[in-house]
């Protein structure tokens, strides 16, 4: 499986991933670039997943959609989300090629937000959910439900990648060098975070390991201290 980081808007992430000579688009929040990406290795955009419905990961999937590609998205978000052909809830399998995909239900950014998890090729796409270094704000959902999605991120094997929807690690890794100050790893993950931008280097995909060490969001104790640091990194000017 073949995965190429595309990046659009802003700070968007949108992913190419393809498998066995077939590929999706997923969360293209614009169209041309995303297109152009698969177009200069040949490849075909057949499919387009989605993980939320907030425009700037939905943006290009009407012109994917009009080029013959079929969309994919949450269910619990089908009427914020236009054209989809697939409906998507906890526990589906989406494939693309030979690789296949578990749907996870993780609200709290939004509230049907989803994350593509592929077992067996310890990857899994988590949108606006999990962030490297930090999670999504809570705009529709509760730190109840976000500390339990955070639970199941930190349960998966070390070596799984995570593939997320923006470049915020920067940003993240600030405010988390605050939250934990006796954090040695923080230190060293803001230093070398802080080297990889000044590079212009792209600080995504990170692993499940690495965020159990240096992730404030994924090592809060409770949903308590979660929503309070959720709101300390709302407020965040670092």
């Amino acid at each position: 499986m073949e995965i190429v980081r595309v990046p659009v808007l802003s700070d968007n992430y949108a992913w190419l991933i393809h498998d066995a000579g077939r590929t999706v688009a997923l969360d293209p929040g614009e169209a041309a670039p995303v297109a152009a990406a698969a177009s200069a290795r040949g490849w075909t955009i057949e499919q387009v997943w989605l993980t939320h419905w907030h425009p700037d990961h939905v943006g290009g999937a009407q012109a994917l959609r009009a080029q013959g590609a079929r969309v994919a998205g949450p269910a619990a978000e089908a009427a914020k989300i236009a054209g989809l052909d697939t409906l998507l809830a906890e526990g589906d399998d989406i494939a693309i090629g030979d690789a296949h995909a578990t749907i996870w239900s993780v609200p709290g950014h939004t509230a049907g937000h989803i994350a593509f998890h592929f077992d067996d090729r310890a990857v899994i796409f988590t949108g606006d959910t999990l962030f490297a270094m930090g999670c999504g704000r809570l705009f529709e959902g509760t730190a109840e439900q976000m500390h339990a999605n955070m639970r199941r991120f930190a349960a998966l094997p070390g070596d799984t990648r995570v593939y997320c929807g923006h470049e915020y690690t920067l940003s993240n890794a600030r405010f988390a060098a605050v939250a934990e100050p006796d954090n040695g790893a923080i230190t060293d993950r803001l230093v070398e975070v802080t080297a990889m931008r000044d590079q212009g280097e792209p600080t995504i995909p990170t692993t499940i390991a690495l965020e159990r060490a240096t992730n404030p969001f994924l090592r809060s104790v409770d949903a308590a201290e979660l929503s309070e640091r959720r709101a300390a990194k709302d407020a965040f000017k670092g």
